[in-house]
């Protein structure tokens, strides 16, 4: 039995903005993938109630067990009317897949355990390759139609930063996208590439101590204190000009240049960099599978696909590094320091009258210590 205040939104990544520790976080989010679950994780949720499925079945994904193993309970499939029985801070209480609020049972769903979601990932493994064969029909189609982000450059606002002859930094809100970029922070330090935080993954770059040099994205899941950093911003438009993005940049008093063009952000990012004459693109959180689109709700990958055989020749794609070397300190190694750290000093000392006095010193205090 689970008791707490309740938050709700239906967008889950910006509902984790807003939660506090110990609240029950109410979602609308079918297939709940990995980084939304981890950020439910990271916000100390006590329970999630998800009006949808958090594994449907239709292609396998590790979501939901984020939230199993860090023990923090999720009633699945409660409905979306919840949205409506519910308010922010309503006190509720979850009983066996029940969600009580006053003594009465408002809505059920179903605790999904371990097994449970064991049981949906195998039903989605077998469901994966019809996904499959969907999704790759749909991104031969829709490529024939988005030809122009490889023949075509991009109409591009004056740009205030200088990418020739320069790295380019290219940070998504994606998979380990954290974790990746904690690794390469030397190679940032190092080599100071331009960096593009791509909607929340500008807020990433300021978490570690960068100040991303331009923004570009919808402007939907970034907080107002990072657009207001000092950036270049950049919204992304629709083909036909239309930029919903910009009604929030306005609303915040600042200012914003505009690039319309078919796919994501992240391949307007990709583009702009390589129009620009940069040396090299490197992309941490980067969406490049079918799993990662599926995720996002995507029908096929054909922006991404053409956007990326054009850059592909200064494409260095950093998703995943953190876990490519995983070495634990050894107490070995610690011990190999100090004696390295020791000869040295053993060495001056055995030269020097004084210091071949104060090794006697040690060595009498030693005797008397341990009787020897």
């Amino acid at each position: 039995m689970v008791k707490g205040t309740v938050r709700k939104g239906r967008r889950t990544k910006e509902l984790v903005q807003q939660l506090q520790a110990n609240e029950i976080a109410v979602i609308a989010h079918r297939d709940l993938d990995e980084l939304a679950a981890k950020s439910l994780a990271v916000s100390k949720v006590k329970a999630v109630l998800n009006a949808y499925s958090s594994i449907s079945g239709q292609y396998p994904h590790h979501g939901p067990l984020h939230l199993i193993k860090a023990s923090i309970p999720l009633i699945d499939d409660v409905g979306i009317d919840i949205f409506d029985q519910l308010e922010n801070g309503t006190e509720v209480e979850i009983k066996n897949g029940e969600i009580i609020v006053d003594g009465m049972v408002k809505c059920r769903g179903t605790l999904l355990t371990y097994e449970l979601f064991m049981e949906r990932k195998k039903q989605a493994e077998k469901n994966y390759g019809q996904q499959l064969e969907g999704f790759i029909q749909n991104t031969m189609e829709y490529a024939a139609r988005e030809l122009d982000i490889v023949g075509k450059d991009l109409v591009l606002p004056e740009l205030k930063v200088n990418f020739r002859g320069r790295h380019t930094l290219i940070v998504v809100r994606g998979k380990d996208y954290r974790e990746d970029l904690k690794v390469i922070q030397p190679y940032i330090h190092e080599v100071k590439p331009v960096l593009i935080g791509v909607d929340g993954g500008a807020d990433a770059l300021r978490d570690f101590g960068c100040c991303p040099d331009i923004i570009v994205g919808d402007m939907d899941s970034i907080t107002d204190a990072t657009l207001k950093c000092g950036a270049q911003l950049i919204v992304h438009a629709y083909p036909d000009g239309r930029a919903p993005g910009m009604e929030r940049i306005r609303s915040l008093g600042l200012e914003s240049s505009i690039i319309p063009a078919i796919g994501t952000s992240e391949d307007v990012a990709m583009l702009m960099a390589y129009q620009m004459g940069t040396e090299l693109i490197v992309a941490v959180g980067a969406h490049s599978n079918v799993i990662d689109f599926l995720e996002k709700g995507r029908r096929g990958m054909a922006s991404t696909f053409l956007a990326r055989l054009k850059v592909g020749s200064i494409l260095v794609d950093a998703k995943g590094v953190s876990k490519l070397y995983r070495q634990k300190l050894k107490f070995r190694y610690i011990a190999q320091i100090i004696v390295a750290a020791l000869i040295p000093f053993m060495v001056i000392s055995m030269v020097s009258p004084a210091g071949n006095q104060l090794l006697r010193l040690i060595y009498i205090k030693l005797r008397l210590m341990f009787q020897l």
